[in-house]
Parts: C-alpha cells; structure tokens; sequence
C-alpha cells in the first residue's frame, strides 16, 4: 500500500498531459454495445462516481441503458479533525450531496446505501461481497446475459484502503461471473507519475462538452469535498484545485477487463494482444518510455549483465517492442531474431535494427506462431503476462524444444498486476520453473521486476555446472 494524503502535492497535470495519457486506446465499446448492457457503479465514498466514472455515467443516461449505484460508505470520516462538524452530521450531508450528484448524470437514479463504516472495507468484505452479489443477481434476474453485465469500480491498486477493497470484490466478481469491468483510478493521479508502467495499458473514453458539464455539475455538488467547511483548521478542503485538475480532462481513462462468456476471468490472452498493442503503439514511438525512463535503462543493463555467456550463435528475443533491449542483444549473436504480435511496434523495431546485418524481426503472435530453427539464447522479457495461463504452458513447451543443451532462457518481467492480464511477473516464472525444472542460473528480485536465467540441461541431459545466485530481498 502506497503512503499519501490529500495535502500531499503529488504529481501535476502537467506532467500526466505530457505523458500520452491523451493518446491512450479508446474504449472499445461503442454506443449500440453500451446501450445493450447494464452497469452496477461502485462507489467507497460519495464524489467517487462523479471523480472517476461521471462522464460515463452522463453517457450511460444519454444511451438508456440501465445503471445501478452501490454506495458503500457515507464518507464520514473525510474530515477527522474538524471543530464544527461531528461525523454523523457530515454523513447526512454527504449521502444528500451523492443523491444530488447523481441527479446530474442520471435519470431517476437507482441507488442503494450500504453504510459500512469509512475507511474500513477492508473489515467488513462478506457484507461488501454480499452486497455486490445480490445487485448482480437482480440485474441477471431481467435475463440478460452475464457478459452484457458491467461492474464500474475504483481501481484495485488506487492506494486508498477502502478504494482497494472494493476494487478487488468488483474484480473478484467480475471474473467469477463472467462480467465486464471498468475501473476507475482516483488517488492513483495524486500519487504514481508517468515512469509508472501501470496506467499504460489502460483505455480511454472521450467525453462531449454536455459530458463534460454533466460531470462538473455533479463534482460541484460534493460541496463538502471541494470547498472548506469552515475557515477554522481542520475543515480545510479536501479535494483542492490542483487535484481536481486531474478530473477536468476531456476523456476519462479506465482499465478494462472483458467479460468472459460464460463465466471465467475475463482476462485477454494472446490473440488480443496485436490489436492492444498496435492502438498503443499506433501515434506513439515509444509508449513506455523505453529510452527516456531510468527505470527501463536501468532493467535493461541488469538483464544484458546476468547473460552468463558474452556471444551466442542465434538469439531469438520474444515480444521485443520497439527494439530497444534488441539492439543490444543482436550484438552479442552471430545471428539474431526479433519477435512481436504488433506490427505497430514491430516496425520501430524493425528501423531501430536495420544497421545490424545479423538481425531480423517477424510479425508473430506466440506461442500459437513459433520461428523455425534452434537457438542458444531465447529471451522472455515482459511478455509472458500476456498470455493465458494455458498459452504461457504452451510457450514454454515452444522454448523447451527450440532451445539448444545448455542454452540460456533469460525472463524478466514487472512484478505488479497487469490490468486486464490474468497473470503477473512472479506468475510467470514460477510456470517457467515449475514447467521446464531446469537449472537456475541466477535470480534478482525487487519490488518493481524479477530477474531470472534459466540454463537447459547440457548434451547429457544433465544440468551444466554453475551455482545459482540470489539478490534482491523484497520476495
């Protein structure tokens, strides 16, 4: 959990603005496909619908389609030090400024109060499970189908505890079931920057001007968030100008996790991976930051020192983006290839590489595509989450046959959850260990990636001789 308050200066517009916030993915839902479902907006706090979903919402009245808002504390404990104004008493104010909120985005709204204490959600999940189940269950009593049903959450990593709570039951929920899910980051705009990898495969929704206004009004109508209570000390604002900013944008921005018919996670799997990523790529050279951030510098001279061998025969690098790891690894191979699922991003690949005669790039979508030929070094550098449980077996079945004995598997990955992805960094090398159960050549772990090189067993079948090295303690 992230530490911060809301007097916490944390990171400006500015700096989201010139991030390629504005450039994300559009949501891929148009207007006939959001009509055609049903949305259940969770809410920990009144002015969380209005922050992180109001555009939304205002469309959602536009469309017809039915909403359903669960409220699931009244707030009150926003202001702890106030002098004027006890907590009950501002619970009242709050839950009328909600209903006021909500009377500027829908039409007749359709609202439910859990009064669970704030702040506090995380004590009390079967009461904010059950709650969230039976508002599925009546939406899926009309007989519409669990895909055509939508949570709307705040985001599971926002780094407010009760933000956190709910957007895991919602996640939880969704994945059980087979819904849809949006959610909402709030806080996240306060204290993560733009080096952070996580906002970067997130979606956005434009928002018309009467959207727009829509959202203002009912932002407006939290009085008790965006102007001070009084002027003593204590009843400060608590949503300030600055952080506000974050909230006038014309789109709002949501990570989004399908619907699995039928039930199951609803996580994408590789198949989708060429049209994600090409919308991310498509407009922008280098999406993460690849040759800007020192986060990416820095895991990238870790990855090219842990390779236990100076020069390779022939490289194969899976998922190698816009090149910038392959151009230092075709260095090091008398021959080298460079595979992708986007050909956006395969294509800066493709010019970042063409004054290397030994390398070359393929458009291929692992591991249902795989290269001919065998290699001594294969690398999986944050790729692996992007495939399904049953894909990630599969590529490892892929490495296991392509790999020369005593070849080295050198994989990489982010340790935090990857919105929309089923799996995670540690998921990933875990299958790989337990999959292959080769020897391991060295491990480095931090809070951000892990690092690890796996070697095939030599001609013999046997495990080449080395020890393992272990660094890094936050396991």
């Amino acid at each position: 959990m992230v530490s911060f308050t809301h007097r916490d200066a944390g990171t400006g517009e500015d700096a989201w603005a010139a991030s390629g916030l504005a450039s994300l993915p559009e949501l891929p839902l148009d207007a006939g496909e959001l009509a055609g479902r049903s949305f259940i907006v969770l809410a920990a706090h009144p002015d969380d619908e209005s922050l992180g979903a109001g555009g939304l919402l205002a469309r959602l009245r536009y469309l017809g389609a039915r909403v359903t808002a669960l409220l699931y504390t009244a707030g009150e404990a926003s202001h702890p030090e106030s002098p004027t104004t006890t907590p009950e008493q501002l619970a009242a104010v709050r839950l009328q400024e909600f209903g006021g909120a909500l009377g500027h985005l829908l039409t007749d709204p359709d609202w439910q109060f859990l009064a669970l204490p704030d702040g506090r959600l995380a004590e009390h999940g079967p009461a904010v499970r059950t709650a969230l189940q039976r508002a599925i269950a009546e939406v899926a009593a009309s007989g519409l189908p669990a895909e055509q049903i939508t949570l709307v959450a705040p985001y599971r990593h926002d780094g407010h505890p009760d933000h956190e709570a709910l957007g895991s039951a919602a996640a939880e929920a969704a994945g059980a079931g087979g819904h849809g899910l949006l959610e909402y980051p709030i806080w996240y705009w306060l204290w993560a920057d733009p080096s952070d990898p996580a906002w970067q495969s997130w979606l956005r929704l434009p928002l018309d001007p009467a959207e727009q206004r829509a959202k203002a009004a009912a932002m407006d109508s939290h009085a008790s968030q965006v102007r001070a209570l009084s002027g003593q000390p204590g009843d400060e604002v608590l949503l300030p100008p600055a952080f506000l900013e974050h909230f006038d944008r014309p789109f709002e921005t949501f990570a989004w996790q399908r619907p699995a018919a039928g039930g199951g996670d609803g996580s994408y799997a590789a198949a989708d991976a060429e049209g994600v990523f090409d919308a991310v790529h498509t407009g922008n050279d280098d999406p993460w930051q690849y040759n800007t951030s020192w986060y990416e510098h820095r895991k990238r001279a870790l990855t090219l020192a842990a390779l236990p061998g100076l020069n390779y025969a022939a490289g194969l690098e899976i998922g190698c983006s816009i090149g910038t790891l392959s151009v230092e690894l075709a260095q090091r191979c008398a021959s080298f290839l460079a595979v992708d699922a986007s050909s956006a991003a395969l294509a800066h690949a493709a010019r970042r590489l063409e004054h290397l005669p030994a390398a070359r790039t393929r458009h291929l979508t692992v591991p249902q595509d795989w290269p001919e030929g065998h290699f001594d070094l294969i690398v999986v550098s944050e790729v692996g989450y992007y495939l399904a449980p049953g894909e990630l077996a599969e590529l490892f079945d892929r490495v296991e046959a392509a790999l020369m004995p005593g070849g080295t598997l050198a994989l990489c990955h982010w340790r935090h959850p990857i919105s929309g992805w089923e799996l995670d960094g540690d998921s990933v090398h875990a299958a790989a260990r337990r999959r292959l159960g080769w020897a391991d050549a060295g491990v480095y772990r931090e809070r951000d990636f892990i690092l690890e090189v796996l070697m095939a067993p030599g001609p013999g079948g046997d495990p080449l001789p080395g020890d393992a090295v272990v660094l890094g303690s936050d396991s």
